[in-house]
């Protein structure tokens, strides 16, 4: 009899990024990606497309090196975080929980088999624009920025594996309605990551 399906996991949230370039990589995520900066802590920035309906989906974290800390992913339910922490105990991949992070609330930490790290959460904050960023849309989180590629939300993102496994995992967030679309990809060459975001031409409205 086939197990039933699990869908515990709503989408991908958000990546945080080492940079040791942090000055240049925060100007090329704003200036020439389009993204908007939402806040600030530490040696971090987050940053936000322009219809992520989270605080952020960038986290920029100056570093001695570049590649991926960590990816995290948002749970359907409380309930949902509960039941992925109980299954994850016990496994060796797990971490354990932390308080979470600005923009979201308690989180359960694991790793995968190749040493990346992932992060489990419900509680979010949703992002609240300012006057000068408030969408004339209501079904839009965000003014259309019309700066650099205008990336609208994250995408998907894929970890290469070590060089011993053949496996690389592509992550998809649930699909939305797009009007003349185009990818953006990057590749950060200290850690084996790719990932990317979706970029519009056009604002639409539905």
């Amino acid at each position: 009899m086939p197990t039933e399906p699990i869908y515990d996991i709503a989408h991908l949230g958000h990546l945080e990024i080492l940079t040791p370039k942090f000055e240049e990589s925060r100007k090329f995520f704003i200036d020439v990606m389009g993204m908007t900066q939402s806040g600030e802590k530490g040696n971090s920035v987050y940053l936000r497309g322009w219809d992520d309906y989270e605080r952020y989906s960038l986290k920029l974290t100056a570093s001695k090196t570049s590649g991926m800390a960590h990816v995290a992913f948002r749970t359907r339910t409380p309930q949902a975080l509960e039941r992925r922490a109980a299954a994850l105990k016990g496994s060796g991949f797990d971490v354990g929980w932390s308080d979470g992070d600005l923009g979201h609330g308690k989180t359960f930490v694991c790793k995968d088999p190749d040493g990346h790290t992932i992060e489990l959460y419900y509680d979010t904050e949703w992002y609240d624009p300012p006057p000068d960023k408030k969408p004339a849309l209501k079904n839009q989180a965000q003014r259309y920025p019309a700066r650099g590629c205008n990336v609208r939300r994250i995408d998907h993102f894929i970890p290469a594996s070590v060089p011993s496994s053949s496996t690389i995992c592509s992550v998809r967030r649930k699909p939305r309605y797009f009007s003349k679309n185009s990818r953006l990809a990057l590749m950060s060459a200290a850690s084996p990551l790719k990932w990317s975001m979706r970029r519009t031409l056009q604002p639409r409205a539905g």
